[in-house]
């Protein structure tokens, strides 16, 4: 039989945010604030109060005062962060206020001239007991004590009396340390505080390999290496990126390998897909030869840092048939009746190059060989892993995975491409995931944008963080092949703005958006084959100067550097368009505030009025203010209801910052 909660004298129920009951740690970064609410009641009249406790990772507690928000329904809550990352506990805790509800009663009784006497003792008494709390300082004490004697001096009037326990310096006693009896808390839950990058960041996707790759005289596609990789972080950086993230940089299958467009005939100079990881020369804790060796890879991170940039590695747990682990380990594989080893699939895609791990075989000797391969790499600088396809493997591998990690590495971040069912996408985010790739690239209405980021930023945000990206390696969706610049355009600006991580696959700012005839994803498709971008012909001079949005993106990293409340994901608020193909929102922080309008509608310039919660941006409903356009520069007076033209006759979106 379980045993029932036990009630408190104060009860307090109902905490939130709890990732299931308290079963896995609520989450946050440094510094960014969310609400804490609970209910806390109690019986009769007497004043109630409550708390919330802040346990730090040195066992040092803080008390943070809650607030009653209705009254009626004993809802309370307070808003809470951390300066500092680690593991963290909050609980609630319920107490009777004894000076409030002497101060309540006494306040009714001596203006009615009922008990005045007898009120003003019980007052005096309460400050002498308040005086003697271990709690309070020594200036506070004298401040109790002094109150207590004019409480007592018969020689001044019951005014002058009163106001001895109920004046403006009993009060600042009372908000810092409260007399608190029968303090009842509720278990700690647990909360994990992460460095900033967990929740914010900008990354960029690149295949090593394509950059500097380039035709010989003969025809012959040469592989760029990672040192001509470096040369592209420069580019990078100035576009104001934070993450530059690596598709595999392994040795790559033979058997079975994949030629252009997914084909199964590759000729002898195919590069294969990267996914099919592994040969004979070497598994996941190798370099492909063509790329370089350890040292080349060394200046890689280091150059990257040099100009601000971390590095991200593709985590695809899976093996070509030549890779080593399936000649040393078949029983890591599935076996079929037949005697061959299954390869995956995920209908109607087939990956005949890759085969799966099964980790139901030896799971003890896969946990072990994929966390040695995992520290090769932090051993050399990575600092995020974007994880192919986790929801293919079991979620205790990796809660136990990304927590053995976090034993000397916590900066470590981990990123799951998990296009897949809610419960699973969510749960991964539970047993530790700092940020999953999210449905996001396919909701092209306004509507259902809304309905879904809505959800991202309250049922889930404490334990889910979303990545936003517009098309990946894998995904150009109808949208994105018909959408033109106007559209890649806005959905880069709207990414970029409404979840504090999103990210770009390389060839975003040249609109890359011929498809595969029968799939979403791009034509020449770079998992398959090299390609060389010519991105000399896209810098001032080049012939085709203009023609990219890198410039575009830079700027929308500009704006996100320079304003905190694009950097946080709680503070989401939806605002009403007359016209259902455009979008508005905001985000609140301090005195920084962020207002965006986005037109859907990719080949129709729209006209329509939007109509603001002004309480969202910390305004009241008469006011006027400055609407700064940070794309444009041009400035608008705005109010409560504003007119607002948007598509590809003029710009399809608005970032202002609204200034008072």
């Amino acid at each position: 039989m379980s045993q029932s909660l036990q009630i408190g004298r104060i009860p307090a129920l109902g905490v939130g945010p709890l990732v299931d009951g308290g079963a896995f740690p609520a989450k946050s970064v440094v510094d960014e604030e969310f609400t804490v609410t609970a209910t806390v009641f109690r019986e009769g009249h007497d004043a109630v109060n409550a708390s919330v406790a802040l346990t730090d990772p040195s066992g040092d507690v803080t008390l943070v005062p809650m607030t009653c928000v209705n009254r009626g329904l004993d809802a309370w809550e307070c808003v809470i962060s951390a300066p500092t990352p680690g593991k963290w506990s909050l609980r609630v805790e319920g107490w009777s206020d004894p000076y409030e509800t002497w101060r309540h009663d006494a306040i009714i009784k001596i203006e009615a001239g009922v008990d005045v006497e007898l009120m003003l003792a019980e007052g005096a008494l309460v400050l002498d007991r308040w005086a003697e709390d271990a709690a309070v300082t020594d200036a506070e004490r004298a401040t109790l004590t002094a109150g207590a004697a004019q409480l007592r001096d018969a020689d001044k009037s019951v005014a002058d009396r009163l106001a001895g326990g109920t004046q403006e310096p009993v009060a600042v006693v009372h908000a810092a340390h409260p007399l608190r009896e029968f303090v009842s808390g509720t278990p700690d839950y647990p909360w994990l505080v992460e460095r900033e990058l967990a929740l914010t960041g900008a990354w960029y996707e690149i295949f090593p390999r394509s950059e500097g790759a380039h035709l010989d005289e003969d025809g012959h596609w040469v592989s760029g290496t990672l040192r001509t990789a470096a040369r592209r972080l420069d580019a990078i950086a100035a576009m104001g990126f934070d993450v530059v993230y690596l598709t595999p940089i392994h040795p790559i299958g033979e058997v079975n390998r994949k030629g252009p467009n997914n084909t199964l005939n590759a000729g002898p100079l195919d590069p294969g897909s990267p996914y099919a990881i592994g040969s004979k020369d070497g598994g996941h804790d190798a370099i492909h030869p063509d790329l370089g060796t350890f040292d080349d890879f060394d200046a890689f991170v280091a150059h990257a840092r040099d100009l601000g940039l971390e590095v991200a590695m593709d985590l695809a747990l899976q093996c070509a048939p030549d890779h080593p682990w399936v000649t040393e380990h078949p029983e890591w594989f599935t076996t079929r009746a037949d005697g061959t080893i299954a390869y995956a699939e995920n209908p109607p895609k087939k990956y005949q190059d890759i085969y799966p791990l099964n980790f139901d075989n030896d799971p003890e000797g896969i946990y072990r060989a994929v966390r040695e391969v995992v520290q090769v790499w932090i051993d050399h600088g990575v600092t995020l892993f974007r994880v192919d396809n986790p929801h293919t493997k079991p979620l205790d591998f990796w809660q136990w995975l990304i927590a053995d990690v976090a034993k000397d590495h916590p900066e470590i971040i981990w990123l799951a491409e998990a296009f897949t069912r809610p419960a699973m996408m969510h749960t991964l985010g539970k047993v530790g995931f700092q940020q999953s790739y999210t449905y996001f690239t396919w909701r092209n209405e306004p509507s259902t944008m809304r309905e879904y980021c809505e959800s991202l930023a309250t049922e889930s945000a404490h334990y889910m963080r979303p990545s936003f990206w517009p098309t990946t390696h894998d995904i150009l969706t109808p949208y994105m092949q018909f959408a033109g610049p106007t559209g890649w355009t806005m959905r880069a600006a709207i990414a970029a703005t409404l979840s504090p991580t999103y990210g770009i696959y390389t060839g975003y700012e040249l609109i890359e958006d011929v498809p595969r005839p029968g799939a979403e994803e791009q034509i020449d498709n770079e998992k398959y084959q090299y390609k060389d971008r010519h991105w000399a012909d896209y810098e001032l001079g080049g012939p085709k100067e203009g023609q990219s949005l890198a410039q575009f993106l830079g700027l929308l990293n500009k704006i996100r550097h320079e304003h905190p409340a694009l950097h946080w994901l709680r503070n989401l608020r939806f605002h009403h368009v007359d016209d259902e193909t455009m979008l508005a929102y905001s985000k609140k922080r301090g005195d920084d505030v962020i207002l965006v309008v986005a037109a859907f509608d990719p080949h129709a310039t729209r006209e329509s009025t939007v109509r603001l919660d002004m309480g969202a941006l910390g305004l009241r409903a008469g006011d006027r203010f400055k609407a700064l356009d940070l794309l444009s520069g041009t400035e608008y007076d705005w109010g409560s209801e504003n007119f607002v033209r948007l598509g590809p006759a003029t710009a399809p979106v608005h970032i202002f910052q609204v200034k008072v």
